[in-house]
């Protein structure tokens, strides 16, 4: 009977140690949009997260649950060894295909998964990576500036970020083509610029915001002829993109002592109004 009672505590504090070191988060929100003069439309989005950490190991799953059967929408795995970090990613996502942006969504898809091992380098705070594609980055920040470049077959791409006389600037650099941004608070109002003309500006308090958005025009632009294996001067390939007129955007946010959120948003795109109620945990 001893000998059980034991065996029943050592399983116990198994189980209590495995419970300790996984952590449950998520998402849940219901919508709903009036769509201005076409019919109206209630939307769900509901989501998952699993955190399993042991050790210098951390495995995060995360799912879409807002259907009739719940679908994986990640699977990683990361490890340290000392100077060393192996990250996993053991799940192959879609990619969003869209035709109302200036990038168009691409034609073929890529495989995402693979491995990424990357090196904390003593030179000058420098981290070196290497995935299994054979892309190589460098990444790092040097007197206040955060710069990562990454050299990968036809396109590298380096981004740059450093806060300058209270001014937020990032730069973009994606296989030729630049993008950047710029932001700033003046007098308690949260102002963002991009090189697309999009600004945005929040007001308010955390927990009680309003958040007024300018969205830039977008042109049209003519599909680009890829390849499944994304090797050839147009990558993956682009589909079409429409053109979108320049419109405007008011969001009002409120939490509530429930610990849901409730906020409204207007968009004179096509004059509709959302509805939304939120909750993380």
């Amino acid at each position: 009977m001893k000998k059980l009672i034991a065996l029943f505590a050592v399983s116990a504090v198994a189980s209590t140690s495995a419970v300790a070191g996984i952590a449950l988060s998520g998402a849940a929100s219901v919508s709903y949009d009036d769509n201005g003069t076409a019919a109206s439309a209630t939307t769900y989005d509901a989501d998952i997260t699993l955190t399993g950490t042991a050790g210098g190991t951390t495995f995060t799953y995360s799912m879409d649950v807002d259907r009739a059967s719940p679908a994986t929408t990640g699977a990683s795995m990361a490890t340290t060894i000392g100077p060393v970090t192996v990250s996993a990613d053991m799940f192959d996502e879609v990619s969003a295909v869209t035709t109302t942006t200036g990038t168009g969504g691409q034609v073929f898809e890529k495989v995402d998964t693979g491995v990424t091992v990357s090196l904390d380098a003593p030179i000058g705070d420098a981290t070196i990576g290497l995935d299994n594609s054979g892309n190589v980055s460098v990444s790092g920040t040097w007197s206040g500036v955060t710069i990562s470049h990454t050299i990968k077959d036809g396109s590298d791409k380096t981004t740059g970020a450093a806060s300058i006389a209270g001014m937020d600037v990032s730069i973009t650099n994606d296989g030729g083509s630049s993008t950047w941004s710029i932001g700033t608070t003046v007098s308690g109002v949260d102002l963002t610029l991009s090189s697309s003309n999009a600004i945005t500006a929040a007001f308010g308090l955390s927990g009680n915001t309003m958040t007024v958005s300018h969205i830039a025009a977008v042109k049209a632009a003519d599909a680009k002829t890829g390849n499944a294996g994304g090797t050839g001067a147009n990558g993956y390939g682009k589909h079409k993109v429409t053109a979108v007129k320049a419109y405007s955007k008011v969001a009002i946010s409120r939490d509530l002592t429930s610990g849901a959120a409730l906020s409204a948003t207007y968009s004179s795109l096509d004059d509709s109004l959302t509805l939304k109620a939120s909750v993380a945990f």
